[in-house]
C-alpha cells in the first residue's frame, strides 16, 4: 500500500497546480486532483510556492484549514466512491450531491463525517468504523 509522506502530498498538489498553469499534460490521478485544485482557487497561493508549502504548518489553533489535507480528502472521497468502499458510500454520496445539487458541497459534508471517523478512531485506538461513517453520510443525505 502506498503511504505518501506529508511532503509527497504537498509536492504532488503543487506539481498539479504548476502543470495546470503551464498547460502541461496531466497523469490521470493529476487530472482528478486538478478538478479539486480548480474548485479551490483560495488555495492558489499555498500551491504556488513549493518550498513555502513544504515548510508551512497548519495548526488548528491558527484557524486556517490545511489546503493539502483538504484536497487529499477530496481525492480520498473520489476513490471511495469509485470502488464503493465502504459498500454503499457511492450511493450515499450521490444522494448527498443530489440534495445539495453539488458534488463539491457533498464532498464537504462527507469530509465532516470522514474527519469524525478518523478522530474517533485515533481517540479510541480502535480501527476506523466504516459503518458509522456511512451512517453519518446517509443522515446528511436525508437532511
Amino acid at each position: 500500500m502506498f503511504q505518501p509522506s506529508q511532503h509527497d502530498v504537498r509536492r504532488f498538489f503543487c506539481a498539479v497546480r504548476r502543470k495546470l498553469r503551464d498547460g502541461s499534460p496531466l497523469l490521470p490521478v493529476e487530472a482528478q486532483a486538478a478538478r479539486w485544485v480548480g474548485e479551490h482557487p483560495e488555495y492558489d497561493a499555498d500551491l504556488a510556492d513549493e518550498e513555502r508549502a513544504l515548510a508551512a504548518a497548519y495548526a488548528v489553533e491558527d484557524g486556517r484549514e490545511n489546503p493539502f489535507l483538504h484536497l487529499a480528502m477530496h481525492l480520498s472521497i473520489d476513490e471511495q466512491a469509485a470502488i464503493d468502499q465502504p459498500a454503499g458510500i457511492r450511493a450515499a454520496l450521490q444522494a448527498l450531491a443530489a440534495r445539495h445539487a453539488s458534488l463539491h458541497a457533498a464532498h464537504h459534508d462527507v469530509m465532516e463525517c470522514l474527519g469524525e471517523m478518523i478522530w474517533r478512531s485515533q481517540r479510541s485506538g480502535l480501527p476506523p468504523d466504516g459503518e458509522a461513517y456511512l451512517d453519518c453520510v446517509r443522515r446528511r443525505a436525508r437532511g
